[in-house]
């Protein structure tokens, strides 16, 4: 009986994924039979994330994709992919009055220009092809409620979700479906390097008692619905986001 929920015989390119929500992807889709292509920054952590894979003919590319040229470097070093998800994030808290350009410039060059230029460059060097599917991982902040002191991660998501929508019209001429996953709290490296920033656990103290079951998520929650929108499961599914925040929206 077929699964369409498999991925199986598909090439997918996880961006983040040395780490945190971009490795738990990439693991939990290696175990649905995908071809995986991992991509971060740090290639001790990259081998680590390839040695968890399931399968064989896993690969990874080490790229630091804040900067264009090593977008360009990655998109011609790949093969014609049936998915991607754009995993790749940092964070930022900082009070609005403390802004300082650079700083906005870096964390938008990281959440939002690069995967907008990755999506272009796959599609400009015709890497990526009729009936794949774009997974890009953004937020429930900045997308659906703002919180202080993330509010440039959130313009940085919410500007993401713009090119998501626009986007899904561009490319279902071409059978390409692109969507957006939206989790809540997932306490990763990323969180860690937040808490670290503001010099207090801004997130995690606060906010547990907002989440109605009464969790936080975890790497594979988000995975699961990655691989539902990445498989043939979702072939009339595009331009939506869906949310995995255990209950917090409805707060």
């Amino acid at each position: 009986m077929m699964n369409p929920f498999s991925l199986e015989g598909k090439i997918i390119l996880v961006t983040g994924s040395s780490s945190g929500i971009g490795r738990g992807i990439a693991i939990e889709c290696s175990k649905m039979g995908a071809t995986i292509i991992l991509t971060g920054r740090n290639r001790e952590r990259l081998e680590e994330t390839l040695a968890m894979l399931e399968g064989s003919g896993h690969s990874y590319i080490i790229a630091d994709i804040s900067k264009q040229e090593k977008i360009d470097s990655l998109v011609n070093g790949i093969s014609v992919l049936d998915g991607c998800v754009l995993c790749a994030g940092i964070p930022q808290v900082c009070p609005v009055k403390h802004f300082k350009r650079k700083d906005i410039e870096d964390i938008f060059s990281v959440n939002t220009f690069a995967p907008i230029m990755i999506v272009s460059s796959l599609l400009k060097k015709k890497k990526i092809q009729r009936g794949a599917s774009v997974v890009l991982i953004e937020s429930v902040s900045g997308v659906f409620v703002g919180t202080k002191g993330d509010v440039s991660y959130n313009a940085s998501k919410a500007a993401l979700n713009g090119f998501l929508k626009g986007a899904a019209l561009e490319l279902a001429g071409q059978g390409i479906r692109i969507n957006a996953i939206n989790p809540g709290l997932v306490p990763t490296n990323i969180l860690n390097l937040s808490n670290e920033l503001f010099a207090e656990t801004h997130h995690t103290d606060l906010m547990l008692n907002s989440y109605p079951l009464k969790r936080y998520g975890k790497p594979e929650d988000i995975a699961y619905g990655a691989i539902y929108l990445l498989s043939d499961a979702s072939n009339w599914v595009t331009g939506t986001n869906l949310v995995i925040d255990g209950g917090y929206l409805l707060n």
